[in-house]
């Protein structure tokens, strides 16, 4: 079945209700005195994050504003797969997935899409305008639920790039962050005729080095450089827990972060505390926005699938291979990624660094971003 359905986003009524209910219903623990971030999110911040979610949020006027860009469903290898699709106001435009991560949605690239489709509009040049296609991951959202076991990065980037075939498109460019880190270079992988570039932020194994390093390479390394192996070194050490468990035990994971919408948010909000380039994540991101991220997860029940994610990328054979595609990597303030060990795996033909934004680039620092792909793209219309 090659079929494309319209989709439009209708939370019912009860679902909503249902969700303030439960959040007036958490049961609060306490914390250690004295404690703060160092041991997971705050009860105080939390709490105040809950009654806001709860009392003033508006779900309805988010999913408006999601409503108001074309949705699309298809099956794609046995799998709903979700995805917006706007159009550019320009002609002759070049079309451009953006793949999402965890724990980010479509949600992520609402403030790109405009610049990216409509450059004219935003102060831009209009030869610069991107027909954009952007997927939910498979177990995300309404990419959701699994089908089966499998979804890999590898088998991502196969779905998309059949997704990009049934739309008529011959050339295109790819871009992602975090796990889209892992599946744009995996489209130019295995669609190598049809995809003119890659393009990352956010992006970690493969543009990282892997293993301690000897003295003899830390000396060779910038300060800037150093910096990104400090900040992985403390990764491994305290900021991977998520990762541990998401990669053995999934569906353990799952049942509580299904149950308790507090649960949910403290999961996901935590990763935005910490990977955002700022001390709280209401200073780079808007505290709404976010919570419409977390709602992706809640409302489609896709915590769980969403996690498989991890489980496939430590479980996999697919393992990366050198890449020939024209590849652009964005390094912002919070990532890690290091040219030379970039250049190991890829053909690396554009690198910029920016002293401010963070993992969620997109949403922190969209301005950037997206002047970062239209100098990066320009080469291969």
């Amino acid at each position: 079945m090659t079929a494309i359905s319209e989709f439009r986003i209708d939370i019912p009524q009860t679902d909503l209700d249902d969700l303030r209910e439960r959040l007036t219903r958490t049961r609060w623990g306490g914390q250690l005195p004295g404690a703060a971030w160092e041991r997971g999110v705050p009860v105080g911040y939390l709490r105040e994050l809950a009654e806001h979610w709860a009392t003033t949020y508006d779900w309805r006027t988010h999913e408006a504003e999601l409503n108001a860009h074309p949705q699309y469903v298809t099956d794609i290898d046995g799998q709903q797969l979700h995805f917006v699709h706007v159009k550019a106001a320009e002609p002759g435009a070049l079309p451009l997935l953006l793949a999402h991560g965890w724990p980010g949605s479509i949600v992520e690239f609402l403030d790109v899409i405009g610049p990216l489709t409509d450059p004219r509009a935003h102060g831009g040049d209009p030869a610069d305008a991107f027909d954009v296609v952007i997927p939910s991951l498979p177990g995300f959202g309404f990419s959701g639920p699994l089908s089966g076991p499998g979804w890999d990065s590898r088998r991502i980037a196969t779905a998309f790039a059949e997704l990009m075939h049934r739309l008529g498109y011959q050339r295109y460019g790819a871009q992602g962050g975090d796990f889209g880190a892992f599946v744009a270079p995996d489209l130019g992988r295995v669609d190598p005729q049809h995809v003119v570039g890659v393009h990352v932020n956010a992006a970690s194994m493969g543009f990282i080095p892997f293993g301690e390093l000897s003295e003899a390479e830390l000396a060779e390394l910038t300060d800037a450089e150093r910096a990104r192996v400090a900040r992985m070194k403390a990764f491994l050490g305290e900021g991977n827990g998520y990762f541990q468990i998401q990669a053995t035990r999934p569906q353990t994971l799952a049942y509580a972060l299904l149950d308790s919408p507090v649960g949910q948010l403290a999961w996901i909000v935590e990763k935005f505390k910490e990977w955002t380039h700022g001390d709280l994540p209401e200073e780079s991101v808007d505290r709404d926005r976010m919570l419409t991220n977390v709602m992706l997860y809640w409302l489609t029940g896709t915590a769980g699938s969403a996690a498989n994610l991890y489980y496939e990328s430590m479980h996999t054979r697919n393992w990366p291979t050198p890449s020939e595609v024209p590849t652009g990597v964005a390094v912002f303030a919070e990532d890690i990624a290091i040219r030379r060990y970039a250049e190991r795996g890829h053909t690396i033909v554009h690198w910029s660094e920016f002293d401010r934004g963070g993992h969620f680039a997109a949403m922190e620092a969209p301005d950037l971003l997206v002047q970062d792909m239209r100098t990066f793209f320009r080469r291969f219309r």
